[in-house]
């Protein structure tokens, strides 16, 4: 099986590592020369890909549009599978699809990444009891989308969560661009000057991601707008009536209107809800 990864960076590095880490041989491609350069002189891929014909995998770890620019506007083998990475589905999933290209598309998104970017920063291990989320359109293919799977397995992923574009968009606008958000405004409070030796691990998880790409992020935030306006608005409206129980606590002296406030999200964490996999639409398969 010949594969290949376009674009070397955090992730798309991991995933060549974790990939000749599990034996396989990786043939690697990316927009600029100095990643591309970077990996095969650290033998992160064995080869330089100048055309993509002879794939019969190719993973596209770039961007949402750069990423339907590609698969739109490169020559594949015929029947190739061509898998996606991206932390939005849906878009990518309509525009290959209205492009009616030969090829196998499969919609994939790896649950695991670092605060930092780069493919300097790559390794092997990342995937490591993590998920792998992969989409099922109208047009999917069954034996890629089983290749695919073997390929995860091999990664060293924990699991394989399957569902449709839609649903894992709205998933992940609440696990992923939301936490991001909070994250970013967190920051943006004049009390972060001098607060290094006030903090401890509840800041450090909050101010974690606040650093991440902004060019990229903004862009995927826009992709799946109408699904992180509503995890926002939803957050919005907590937030406002934890102010308004803070506020009467206040007036009356009395704490209890706080932690009746409180209750209601501590409820739901101690139920299991933040660690449970199972849902309508969802399909989880557990590897070994």
């Amino acid at each position: 099986m010949k594969i290949c990864v376009a674009g070397l960076g955090l992730i798309g590095g991991s995933m060549c590592m974790a990939l000749k880490r599990a034996g396989y041989k990786v043939d690697g491609y990316n927009r600029s020369a100095e990643p591309l350069g970077y990996a095969l002189k650290n033998g992160i891929i064995d080869n330089v890909a100048t055309s993509f014909e002879s794939y019969d995998v190719v993973f596209v770890a770039l961007p949402p549009k750069p990423t339907v620019g590609f698969i739109i506007g490169t020559d594949f083998k015929e029947g190739a599978i061509v898998a996606d990475i991206c932390g939005v589905k849906k878009y990518i999933e309509d525009a290959v699809y209205a492009a009616k290209l030969d090829i196998k598309y499969v919609g994939t998104h790896p649950m695991a990444g670092k605060e930092v970017s780069g493919v300097e920063n790559a390794c092997a291990d990342l995937f490591d009891k993590a998920s792998m989320v992969v989409t099922r359109g109208i047009c999917a293919d069954e034996r890629a989308i089983s290749t695919i799977k073997e390929l995860v397995k091999d990664m060293g992923f924990a699991r394989i969560v399957e569902c449709s574009a839609e649903l894992h968009d709205k998933k992940i606008a609440y696990t992923s661009q939301l936490a991001h958000v909070v994250s970013n405004c967190y920051v943006n409070d004049p009390e972060i000057d001098g607060c290094l030796g006030f903090t401890g691990g509840s800041f450090q998880d909050m101010t974690r991601i606040a650093g991440v790409d902004e060019n990229i992020w903004s862009e995927l935030y826009l992709l799946n707008g109408d699904n992180l306006l509503e995890k926002a608005e939803t957050l919005y409206k907590s937030l406002g009536g934890f102010i308004a129980a803070l506020k009467e606590a206040k007036e009356s002296g009395n704490a209890e209107a706080v932690r009746k406030n409180l209750t209601v999200g501590a409820t739901a964490y101690r139920n299991g809800k933040a660690n449970n996999f199972t849902g309508d639409g969802i399909t989880v398969t557990e590897l070994k």
